[in-house]
């Protein structure tokens, strides 16, 4: 058979039933006290981290703290290096060990081959422009319409419109 016991809200101390007393606040929160003497202790506002008696006090000044339980053990994370899409691990572990000097060379490498690539585009756009046009020079510029200038601004009128 289970016995359901409260706690003490002052002492901390466990309330067995048949014991002990109830008090309910106006806001309607409730507190369990073990006798008088820590109900009294309550209302006169006494903080019981102050009295040695209470649990309070004793857990705050670690006192009695024989039982102490072996700290359990928190696993350290441990980092997994996994390929990503598009490389592969070796690749991956490769870069890593890669000097900064070497990492630069690749990168301005990589750059001029892009650069190349886009001159290439360019270029054929460009011949695929003088067939399409049939290799005749450009025409005139068109002549820029003259813009007439714009009637000033009437002055506001005061008053309501």
């Amino acid at each position: 058979m289970v016995v359901k016991t409260e706690t003490c809200y002052f002492s901390g101390f466990k309330i067995y039933p048949g014991h002990g007393r109830r008090f309910v606040r106006v806001d309607s929160k409730a507190f369990f006290f073990v006798n008088a003497k820590c109900q009294a202790s309550f209302h006169m506002k006494r903080n019981p981290r102050k009295l040695n008696w209470t649990q309070l006090y004793r857990k705050m000044h670690k006192k009695g703290a024989t039982e102490e339980v072996a700290k359990k053990r928190t696993r350290r994370t441990t980092k997994v290096q996994r390929a990503i899409v598009g490389a592969s691990l070796d690749v991956i572990k490769q870069k890593r060990a890669m000097k900064p000097e070497q990492r630069a060379a690749a990168r301005e490498a990589a750059l001029r081959e892009i650069k190349e690539r886009n001159r290439a585009k360019q270029d054929a756009k460009k011949q695929e422009k003088a067939k399409t046009t049939g290799g005749a020079a450009k025409g005139p510029k068109q002549a820029q319409s003259i813009k007439q200038p714009k009637a000033p601004k009437s002055k506001p009128v005061p008053g309501k419109r």
